[in-house]
């Protein structure tokens, strides 16, 4: 009897005991805030690498400026090889590791990949450069993007072209666009064939060429571009075609009066500006930017400088500021909710409202489907192998300059 009434009034304790520490668990959780695990994953080799590279050296600089804002980060580099299975398997690898949150994956495929594990998981992923419409179609609930869709992009892209064609008073006969053949390439293809038309654009757009980017050089594509002859090429490259693309116009003689991407990577990365020197300046690409007056983008850039000290935060700003942001959305919807399990993080990312941040825009919000719809748009053209911000005239550095020189006497 004495044995089973002990083992009663054990039994009752233990109960109420256990009931009490789940009562107080949350508050205990709350107040002490453990840091928040974060697996960035980016393709840090391979095809993609060099772009990759640059959004990790945003990564490396985003740790100190997150501190000095009071938020508690830790961050899990992973590189994703350039491949999407890849991705995949390191995204499960990741979570078995026991990140709260994943971050990447800069290629929309790779990013595809992850979301697919990320929602099984229940883990949340903040894309930090992804444009692939499909990326927010899938109605995914354990995804945001901090970027422009391809159609965002395409649209914003085109609508600067005609605000460069007012200031240069340089106007556009015809036009012909030139892609890669890959996800994204591809995807700017279809918002190109469906927005065109609709943006009552001032010349028309004559043809649309595909071309692979790992084929040897361009010459075939240069070739049917010179027997066009548009006066605009609308390009979406990345750094490595972008430089066969400009050595191919060069061999054939082919001077366009502007080419510019209509949203697009390649023709400002440093791989590019090494490679092909002055013949680089002049080019235009219309993207979102970092906006150069924003007190956290100072702070980004002086933190950049100690942790890349041999890489020009300019060069890398595009893929250093949006990753840099993707994670201030996970640190601080850490912040507000207190927790780390998936679903309390992930309904905290979707009440996202940063009003201070780096890129231009406004405040970092998220619609049903996950997209920021706030993001803007600024033209930049290469002037001494350097970025430069020509439009829109409240964040330009320098005024826009076309039509563009010959590539014949470049210094």
């Amino acid at each position: 009897m004495s044995t089973d009434a002990t083992f009663g009034v054990n039994r009752r304790t233990f109960i109420a005991g256990a009931a009490m520490a789940a009562v107080a668990a949350p508050s205990i959780v709350r107040a002490q805030a453990a840091a928040l695990k974060v697996g960035v994953m980016l393709p840090r080799s391979g095809f993609f690498a060099q772009s990759g590279q640059s959004c990790h050296r945003g990564a490396l600089a985003a740790p100190k400026v997150l501190a000095d804002l009071g938020y508690k980060v830790e961050l899990v580099h992973i590189d994703t090889e350039s491949s999407a299975d890849i991705a995949r398997t390191q995204a499960e690898r990741a979570i078995n590791d026991g990140v709260h949150c994943l971050v990447g994956a800069f290629e929309s495929g790779h990013t595809l990949a992850i979301a697919q594990v990320a929602e099984q998981r229940q883990v949340p992923l903040i894309c930090n450069i992804a444009a692939a419409p499909q990326i927010t179609e899938q109605g995914y609930k354990y995804l945001v993007r901090n970027f422009q869709t391809g159609g965002a992009l395409v649209t914003n892209g085109l609508r600067l072209v005609k605000d460069i064609s007012a200031a240069t008073k340089v106007d556009f006969k015809s036009a012909v666009f030139l892609h890669a053949n890959d996800t994204f390439g591809t995807a700017q293809r279809q918002a190109m064939d469906a927005l065109f038309p609709k943006l009552n654009m001032p010349f028309p757009l004559v043809e649309s060429i595909a071309y692979d980017p790992k084929a040897q050089d361009l010459s075939v594509e240069v070739t049917k571009l010179r027997s066009l002859n548009p006066d605009l090429v609308l390009v979406v490259s990345r750094a490595g075609d972008a430089i066969k693309l400009v050595r191919d116009m060069v061999r054939q003689r082919f001077e366009p009066k502007a080419i510019i991407s209509p949203g697009a990577p390649g023709l400002y990365d440093e791989e590019f500006y090494q490679a092909v020197g002055p013949l680089a300046d002049y080019l235009m690409f219309n993207l979102p930017w970092v906006n150069p007056k924003s007190d956290m983008t100072q702070a980004l850039e002086a933190s950049f400088k100690q942790a890349n000290p041999n890489h020009r935060f300019a060069v890398d700003c595009f893929n250093a500021g949006f990753t840099f942001e993707a994670i201030l959305v996970a640190a601080d919807a850490h912040k507000r909710a207190g927790a780390t399990d998936g679903p309390t993080l992930m309904d905290a990312i979707r009440k996202t409202n940063i009003e201070k941040h780096v890129m231009i825009g406004g405040p970092i919000q998220f619609d049903e489907k996950g997209n920021n719809p706030n993001i803007g748009s600024a033209a930049v053209q290469n002037r001494n192998r350097t970025p430069t911000v020509v439009l829109p005239a409240e964040v330009a550095v320098e005024a826009p300059v076309l039509p563009m020189p010959s590539w014949q006497g470049r210094k």
